[in-house]
């Protein structure tokens, strides 16, 4: 047996070195279950933040331009994020299994752009999302939307089914056409959202007053990429989102409908992680892309 006389003189108890667990670098995250923490852990880097790539598009918009071969587009870029948001669809059927990177899969769909986006319901059970292995699920929340206290209740039945599996939800604020991305909305859509149990929400920048938005909100603050824009200005944005109190970026189109998509995500991380000058990461984009200035 191990503990045969003569041996217990030689076992180290660390008798007065405290014990110390390492808490949690997200905000908001410190009193959650292990298992909601360890997958959180997976999203967000020891700097707390996130480069996530997004490519769900597709749910509501079939093939994108730039997502007509995720396997030809997207999956090369994969290792080069630290999450992934996307359908189980493409998931099971194009991402390969041995990829080590962290999968937000979307939860929430039914209507297409031919008909109203918020009527939106529940598209995925939550044990699914554990058999994909995810390290969170991706809910429309759609304020203010004709469907406002339907998608509510997608978003609080996904978060109830993620608490009993330790699954984070992600509440991703919805704009339509008809509402304004002031502060004043995304600082109410983000709490809402917060205040019934997301473990984080994703939203748009918003020029002024976002940092009243990320500090009105107790859990991270993702910034949501939305159109393409001129190369500076998608990393002069990511970089304001940072500042101003973002935990992270989800950019699918300012990335994937680049040149260069691989040079730009590496450049978004220079930002997200490194710190750099929206100026200096376009010029890591344009020395990595071969001199692309889209």
């Amino acid at each position: 047996m191990a503990d045969l006389e003569g041996n217990i003189d030689s076992k180290d108890f660390g008798i007065g070195t405290p014990q110390v667990t390492q808490g949690s670098p997200v905000k908001g995250a410190g009193q959650l279950d292990f298992g909601m923490r360890h997958r959180l852990s997976r999203i967000f880097k020891d700097d707390g933040r996130t480069v996530m790539l997004a490519f769900d598009h597709g749910y509501f918009q079939g093939p994108t331009s730039g997502l007509e071969r995720v396997d030809l587009n997207i999956v090369p870029l994969a290792p080069l994020a630290d999450a992934l948001m996307a359908t189980r669809g493409i998931l099971r059927s194009v991402v390969p299994a041995q990829l080590d990177t962290a999968l937000v899969v979307r939860a929430s769909g039914g209507p297409s752009i031919l008909k109203d986006l918020s009527d939106e319901r529940i598209a995925m059970a939550m044990e699914d999302a554990a058999r994909i292995d995810a390290a969170a699920v991706a809910v429309q929340v759609f304020v203010g939307g004709e469907h406002e206290t339907q998608s509510v209740h997608n978003l609080t039945q996904q978060i109830d089914a993620g608490l009993r599996l330790g699954i984070p939800v992600l509440g991703v604020t919805a704009v339509g056409t008809q509402l304004t991305r002031d502060s004043r909305y995304l600082g109410l859509a983000t709490r809402i959202i917060a205040e019934l149990g997301a473990q984080v929400v994703k939203t748009y920048y918003c020029e002024e007053g976002f940092e009243q938005v990320t500090s009105g909100c107790p859990v991270p603050v993702i910034m949501a990429g939305g159109k393409k824009l001129p190369s500076l200005d998608a990393l002069t944005m990511a970089y304001k989102a940072i500042s101003e109190g973002a935990a992270g970026v989800d950019m699918g189109r300012n990335i994937f409908q680049r040149q260069a998509p691989a040079a730009m995500i590496q450049a978004v991380r220079s930002v997200v992680h490194g710190g750099v000058t929206p100026e200096a990461a376009h010029a890591e984009y344009q020395e990595l892309s071969g001199g692309a200035d889209d």
